[in-house]
């Protein structure tokens, strides 16, 4: 091969394979836009053992996957991952992480073993201006994930990553870093809030569990005014949890199952609509409410 002739090819490769690498960096931007965006969700993932279980909650799970397109990827935030600063998964293969414990060993036995995305994981890290976020190999999937996931999404063959929750930061915090994520619902992705509006379980009627619906007066008395307040667009009253009075601090002894739900109200616009489902409180105290939220 001439010299000038291999200086070319070898140029030529050179190019291709940094334009594939930027293609894969930038996939999700520039040619993954979906005709619509994306929906928001924050589902109420309750009991480690929905996973498994065929109950209502889980059957609404399933049923909300067959109200939009099926989404090129999916990120994440779950109650389950708190850290200090901010850090989004950023490998390809992210294992299933049991994190729990006294359960039946079929729970154990449970994988999900959809790919990782780090060309996601790298836009996330970009998108979000107010924090430094670090990209994680260490995580993976938590059963806030993988538990409500696996029902939507059971062939587990869509990219998931997962952005933890800096627990050193406040609910105002939490809320406007979700807003910086709304170019991803453009591009494909849908972003899952995963938590439960009411979960304290030092207080759990363990008695009651087997009911369908049981809730304190307080827990309801707390549903009620939040289902209100995310209704009404009230988000500013959510944020400021703190200072709605007994209910909601029984109801949120700790913000973590609490948060994922900022994020989504974050970034809902003005031509979203809003709904609720599985809005249900169980055990005494703790509440599966869900919501949904999607375009006109």
């Amino acid at each position: 091969m001439k010299r000038r002739h291999f200086i070319k090819t070898v140029s030529a490769l050179t190019v291709t394979a940094a334009t594939m690498k930027l293609n894969a960096i930038n996939q999700l931007a520039n040619s993954g836009k979906s005709t619509q965006a994306m929906p928001l969700l924050f589902l109420g993932h309750g009991s480690p053992m929905n996973a498994i279980e065929d109950n209502a909650f889980t059957r609404e799970f399933k049923a909300v996957a067959g109200k939009f397109e099926k989404p090129r990827a999916i990120l994440v935030v779950s109650a389950h991952w708190e850290t200090r600063g901010t850090f989004v998964t950023a490998m390809e293969h992210p294992p299933t992480i049991h994190d729990f414990g006294g359960f039946p060993q079929a729970l154990f036995d449970v994988q999900y073993p959809a790919p990782g995305s780090p060309e996601l994981a790298k836009e996330t890290q970009q998108l979000i201006k107010t924090a430094d976020v670090g990209l994680n190999d260490q995580w993976g999937l938590d059963h806030g994930a993988w538990s409500v996931i696996r029902h939507m999404y059971p062939d587990a063959d869509i990219p998931v990553v997962q952005l933890s929750l800096d627990y050193t930061q406040g609910a105002q915090y939490h809320y406007e870093l979700g807003q910086q994520l709304a170019a991803l619902r453009e591009r494909g992705v849908l972003i899952v809030g995963s938590g439960n509006l009411i979960h304290n379980l030092r207080m759990v009627a363990w008695d009651k569990l087997e009911l369908s619906e049981y809730g304190y007066d307080w827990a309801l008395e707390a549903q009620d005014k939040m289902n209100r307040f995310i209704l009404e667009g009230d988000h500013q009253s959510l944020i400021d949890y703190r200072k709605q009075g007994r209910a909601f601090s029984l109801s949120i002894p700790t913000p973590d199952h609490y948060l994922p739900l900022l994020y989504v109200l974050g970034l809902k616009d003005e031509k979203d609509k809003l709904s609720l489902f599985n809005d249900k409180a169980v055990g005494g105290s703790l509440s599966m409410t869900s919501v949904f939220i999607n375009k006109e």
